[in-house]
Parts: structure tokens; sequence; C-alpha cells
């Protein structure tokens, strides 16, 4: 849309006879109103003669929006010859930020993918995707640069000038490029008044440029190189079919399902490196939990110049990085989810390990899943993508089927069978309604286990998803439990901090010593967490070093590595914690697994829980058994004949997804079927449940016009029904087609303002129903 009035009435034909061509530009803005906004290109902006004030696709600009002409940044997405009429002319850009494009053309159009596929605007988008340190060009400065205009250059040897100023001119004249003051002052040996004195006559130029201010950095330090491993059939036939998709040069989705401990990791490398041979560049995408100093060293043992991408880098270094990719001087881009956005201008592949972790779908706008947006990016580029997981999501083990769509299709390649044919680990599983302790969280089996591996000189990993001391505080004369003052969940006992903590925002209280409700001096502190699990686990196995790993305990810079490091030493025993220690760690001297619950998120309202289940109890189940001594896992549950349960300690997944597939089908939940999730909030809960109401029943009437099937699941108040202070409720709905479950948002959605105090937004393919 152009700066006018939307309404304006069809001109009369003596306008029209007066119209007028000129060069447009269109701009989305990050915040602001949505949509695109049209504005005239001065002649400034257009000349090429002037590269760094340049107006193209994939810079920011300065423009002005409005009747009171309010200065705005916004990202311009298209230049193109646009017929104007005289009464009613598009306003002037005002400025250019970017001195280069910030985001290339392919990038253009994977970011309106994006806009078009989660119902957010184009200018978000784009403001999520260009990391705010390449924004603010972090790690660089304006520094003025000297050089001899072409004419002074011409007449040098008949200047009559005093000797340091003679000097001066002819050092900057036989200079290759451009010199700061700083750099001349130095190479001739004097101070900056001679220079100074040239500049005031007109003898030298200068002009300010932005320039990076480099250091030396991690990837270019020398590391001891590794050759390739010996591949066995199993990883050799999945390699073959990886890189007759290189050769092939097509954007083939490739599904590869390996057990824990086959060896998947060494297939990609391989992989990437005959990309690197011919000149590309490679993205590996992992979890950020997984972001480990031991996964970026085995990139680092393979490949010359690799850049690690995560949430947790400076701007400086995150800009630093984003130009390196961007100039092709970085071979592999390992990161978590946001690394899919890297500026890879020779792209040849694009690997996600550990496919089915839920921590690549972005929970803030525009709330995009990593393996997603890479299937479009690599479908768009031409490359292949490689999904590596042992517990496939269902939604990517479903396209490998052979009735699923043809262009959604995906190629299957098993793993089965561990690198050294070393047997997957023994379960035990330990019913708790029968072998639970009176007291305590570890049963007679487990603490017995621990003991045997211990006394075997063996190492102990213990799982317990939750942090930490008891998980709720609780009268036990009238039921009163303690929970936050802005959620509606239940307070968290922290010994270590003699406080009590909501998890979800953070609100933190004194431990009460009398029940707020009926005064009674009976606190109980009920349930298990790894702060109680730590205290049992020391007080069973005095003397034996041990480690306990939770975001409490984490927090610290370098923490993570830190612990890890003492682990493959053998400095510590024992090492428990949270899902944290569950994702792929591999250390050979690991011969006993402990899940203490593995019911935690059985029960959770959501429908992907059992999935969850199963690859949580698999995956930390495959930390043992990697060495020749073997391993073996005990699980402690309440529920040890559910069918996710069942089928992770037998190493199943075929199990789980056969049982698992045909419900969801009846359902229609993902993968038969696509979900969005509409959440309103606010202070007032009966403006929020009013408005998700008046919402839903618009979105009813859109949904009746459009092909599909649609169900509606709500409206309802949220699992979590007050968080941070707000009322919450949702809607869900599924229908069996995308576009259609996008389009009934658009028209039933969009159209509807939330009231003063509320805020609306749209989760397509939601991974959070709480």
């Amino acid at each position: 849309m152009s700066q006018q009035s939307l309404f304006d009435a069809e001109p009369p034909d003596w306008e029209l006879d007066a119209k007028s061509t000129l060069l447009a530009a269109t701009v989305v803005l990050p915040t602001g109103p949505p949509g695109e906004f049209d504005y005239a290109v001065p002649d400034a902006m257009a000349d090429e003669r002037r590269p760094e004030q340049l107006v193209e696709p994939g810079r920011r600009v300065k423009a002005p929006l409005g009747r009171g002409n309010r200065p705005v940044v916004g990202y311009c997405v298209a230049l193109e010859q646009k017929t104007v009429l005289p009464t009613r002319p598009l306003k002037e850009l005002r400025g250019v930020i970017d001195p280069v494009s910030l985001v290339s053309p392919g990038m253009l159009r994977l970011t309106r993918w994006m806009a078009d596929h989660y119902l957010t605007p184009w200018g978000q988008v784009l403001e999520a995707v260009v990391p705010s340190g390449v924004r603010g060009r972090a790690g660089t400065r304006d520094v003025t640069l000297l050089s001899v205009p072409t004419q002074v250059a011409a007449r040098l040897t008949t200047l009559e000038l005093p000797p340091k100023q003679t000097e001066a001119l002819q050092a900057l004249a036989a200079s290759a490029k451009p010199l700061t003051l700083k750099q001349l002052a130095m190479r001739v040996g004097c101070t900056s008044a001679p220079i100074n004195a040239l500049r005031k006559r007109g003898l030298i130029e200068s002009r300010v440029e932005r320039l990076a201010t480099d250091a030396l950095s991690a990837e270019d330090l020398a590391v001891e190189r590794q050759p390739p491993k010996k591949l066995n059939p199993d990883q050799q036939r999945t390699l073959a079919t990886i890189t007759d998709a290189i050769d092939a040069a097509e954007a083939e989705t490739i599904l590869v399902h390996g057990v824990t401990g086959s060896g998947k990791t060494e297939v990609y490398l391989q992989a990437i490196e005959q990309v690197v041979s011919f000149g590309r560049q490679a993205i590996v995408l992992v979890p950020e939990i997984s972001l480990t100093p031991q996964t970026v060293g085995r990139f680092r043992e393979r490949f010359d110049h690799i850049a690690v991408l995560h949430s947790h880098q400076s701007d400086v270094e995150r800009h630093r990085q984003w130009r390196r990719i961007a100039a092709g001087e970085i071979q592999v881009v390992v990161g978590a989810r946001s690394a899919i956005f890297a500026p890879t201008p020779h792209l040849g592949l694009v690997v996600i390990d550990e496919e089915h972790e839920s921590s690549f779908k972005q929970d803030t706008a525009p709330r995009y899943h990593a393996r997603d947006v890479a299937i479009e990016r690599t479908r768009a580029e031409g490359v292949p993508l490689v999904l590596a997981s042992a517990t496939p999501s269902l939604e990517a083990w479903r396209r490998t089927r052979s009735d699923a769509p043809e262009p959604e299709r995906y190629t299957l390649a098993s793993m089965p069978r561990r690198v050294g044919n070393l047997p997957m680990p023994a379960v035990r599983t330990v019913d708790l309604r029968v072998d639970g302790a009176s007291r305590g969280a570890l049963s007679r089996p487990l603490c017995m286990a621990i003991d045997q591996s211990l006394r075997d000189e063996g190492q102990v990993i213990l799982l317990l998803n939750r942090r930490g001391y008891s998980t709720h505080v609780q009268c036990p004369a009238c039921g009163f439990i303690l929970k936050c003052d802005h959620c509606d969940v239940a307070m968290t006992f922290h010994r270590a901090d003699n406080a009590v903590l909501c998890h979800w925002c953070d609100h933190r209280t004194s431990p009460p010593t009398t029940c707020p409700d009926c005064k009674s001096p009976r606190i109980r502190y009920g349930g298990l967490g790894t702060q109680k699990l730590e205290a049992e686990v020391r007080a069973r196995f005095r003397g034996v070093p041990m480690a306990r790993m939770d975001a409490d305990t984490m927090r610290r810079p370098g923490s993570h590595e830190a612990t890890l490091d003492a682990f493959r030493r053998g400095d510590t025993r024992i090492l428990l914690g949270t899902q944290m220690i569950a994702k792929g760690l591999d250390f050979p001297n690991v011969t006993l697994v402990g899940v203490v619950s593995a019911d935690s998120a059985l029960n959770l309202p959501d429908f992907r829980a059992a999935e969850r289940t199963f690859q949580l109890v698999t995956q930390v189940a495959g930390r043992t058994g990697r060495g020749e001594r073997g391993g073996r896992v005990v699980v402690q549950t309440f529920d040890p004949d559910h069918p996710a349960i069942q089928a992770a300690v037998k190493h199943d997944y075929l199990r789980f997804a056969k049982e698992e597939l045909p419900g969801r089908e009846a359902l229609g939940y993902p993968p038969f079927g696509v979900m969005a999730r509409v959440l309103a909030r606010g202070a007032s809960e009966q403006l929020v449940s009013a408005y998700l109401e008046q919402v839903t029943e618009s979105i009813r009437a859109a949904a009746e016009g459009l092909p599909g099937k649609f169900r509606f699941v709500g409206p309802a108040a949220a699992p979590i029904t007050r968080l941070r202070g707000e009322f919450r409720y949702h809607l869900q709905l599924l229908a069996s087609d995308g576009e259609s479950v996008r389009e009934a948002l658009r028209q039933g959605w969009r159209p509807i303002s939330p009231p003063e105090g509320v805020r609306s937004i749209v989760d397509i393919d939601p991974t959070d129903m709480l």
C-alpha cells in the first residue's frame, strides 16, 4: 500500500493523463502497522556511484509514516518503476541505514514464505532473521580513510611543500589502499600535524567507512585433525543415500533413523566433507542444549573453518561470524535453530541432528519450526536436507511412509545396529507400586544397580526431569497447596536458596512456617526434584564424587563444559540431572542409567505427552553401553504397562509408532492434520474469554466456506490458566489442509482487534499446549 487513503475514489480522466513514472521502494516495518508500503526513491539514493547510499532490496531504510510523518526504520523488499498520479504522490525515503544488503534475494523469498506460513508480518520476520549484532554492526566502528585525489597525484612533483608534508603525500599516493591518519603517521614517522595541514589545503581527501575490529577467535586456532572413521555397512548405505542426493544436486529430504550409538554423526561428517570438497558450505543444526564443546570439537577436528552460532554469543561475535559466513570463508556452520538463516552463499547441505527436539520450535514471533524452514530453504536452493534421530518426530516418520503425499515424502535411511555391533543395553522396569521405596526416591533395585556399577569402576547417570528440592508445598490439615501469586502453578521449594520459586515467572518468596489458610504449623514439602535426589544419593553413597546438572547449577559460563569434562575424566562417578544429561553425551565408561521417574510427562494435557516420554527415556537409556563393558538401564515408573514405557524399554521405535499413530489419525492430530492454536491473554478473565468466543465464532464462519474438514477444540481456559499475572484462554483448530487453516485464521482472526488490555497470538504447528 502507498502512504495515502485506501478509500480514494477512482481518479478522473484528466488526472490519469498527468501521471508519471518513478522508482519506488516497497518497505515493510519490523514494528508498527503490517503490510507493504511504497516510497519514492530520491535520485541520490539511486546513484550507483555512491553504493553505500544506494537503496536496494535487503537494506534498511528510513521512511516517514502516517499523517505526522513519524520517522520509522523498515526493510526495502522490492524496487520497481511505478506510475504515480500528481494528486497522490509517494512520500520520499529519508535515508539508507546499511552500506550493504543484510538479506539476500533468496532469504527475502524465504522470509516472505515464513510470513505467509506463520501469519506474521514480513517485517517482524526479517527482524527475527537478522541478528541484532548484524543490524547494529557490532564489532565495527566508523573510520576516517585518507587518499590522494587523482588530480593531485598527477602533479605531485610540481608541488612545493615542507619535507614532512611531501613525504606524507608521497607515501599516501604510493599506498595500494586508503590509510587511516594513524597508519599514515606511523608509515611516515610524523605527528598528525603535517597530515592535517594537507587535508586543510585540499591535497588529501577523506571519507568515513565502517570497518570491522576483528580479533583472533577459536575457530582460527590450530586443532589436531582427525581422519574419517571406517564405516560399517549400515553407515556406508546411509552415506551413499546422502551423497547420491548431493551429486544429483536435488532438494531431497532424508530421514536418518539410527539407534543411539549407531554412528549417525560420523555419517553426516563424511557427507559434509564431500560437500566442502566441492567448494560448498554446510549448515548443521543441533539443539541448544547439545551445543557443547564436545560437539563443536568433533567439527573442529575435521574442518578448517567453522562458525558456531548460538544464543549466548555477544553481538560482536555474532556479527563477525555472520560476515565471514556471507563472504564464503566458513565451510561449516554449527548452531541452534536460528543458524538455519546463516547467509551461506554456496550452500550444499543442511543437517538437523536430533530432529525430534522441541527446541527447534521458537516460542516467540515468528514462532517458526527450524525443520520446516529448512525444508523450504533446501527446496528453494536445490540442496539435500538430512534429518537425524534415534527417536524421530512422528511428523517426520509419517512422511517416510508410502502413503505420504509425494511432494512431502522423505527418503528413509535406517541404521538399526550400534557401531562395533555393541548390544543395546538391557532395561529393567521397576513398578513403583510394588517395588517403590517406602522413603526416598531410589527403589531397592536401582540402589543395588548403582552399588554394583560403582564397585565395577563404572559411572552412573540418573535422570529426573524436575529441578528444585520439593515440587510442592502443602498443608496436610486443610489440603492447601502454595501457588504462585502471578501464575496458576505450584511453587517449588529450593533448599539451596531456602526459598520457594515459580519456575514459570521466577517469583520468589520465603517458605511458609504456617499454612496461609488454616494457620496449621504442619507444612509438608512433597514431591521430588533434582536437589532432593542429590541429597539422597549423597547420603546413600557417601564419599562417591557426583555432580548435578540442571538450570540451577549450570548458570555460570563454562559450568556445563567443566561438569562434563570432570565426568569424562572419571573425576565424577555419578552424574544426575534433568533432560540436559539425556542429549548426545558419549561416555564409554557409563555402565548404568537410572530413570528415576519415567511418568513425569505422561499425564500432561498434551497430545504429544506419550511421544515425549518415549523419546526422553529412549535417549537417556542410549547413554550407556557404548563401551566394551556394556551397560544396563533401570526405569522406575508407576505405569509400566503404558505403551510408551513398554516401547522405550525395548528400544523399539517402530512399536511405539504403530501404537501411537492410529489414535492421532482418529482425532485428526498431527501428523494426520494441521493444527493452529489461538491464545488470548490479559488481566481481565472476562474480557479474554469473551474476546476468544467472538474470534472462535468468526473462524467457524470463515471455515464453512473453505475446503477440508475442520475440528475445533475449545475455546477454553488454557491448562495454565493464569501466567505472569494474566489470564489465558486458547482455541485449538485442526484441519486436514494447512492452507485452509491459515485462510480461516486470515478471515476469522485477523479482522477482529482484541479489546484494550487483551493480547492475542496465533501459533501454527504448536508444540506447547500449556
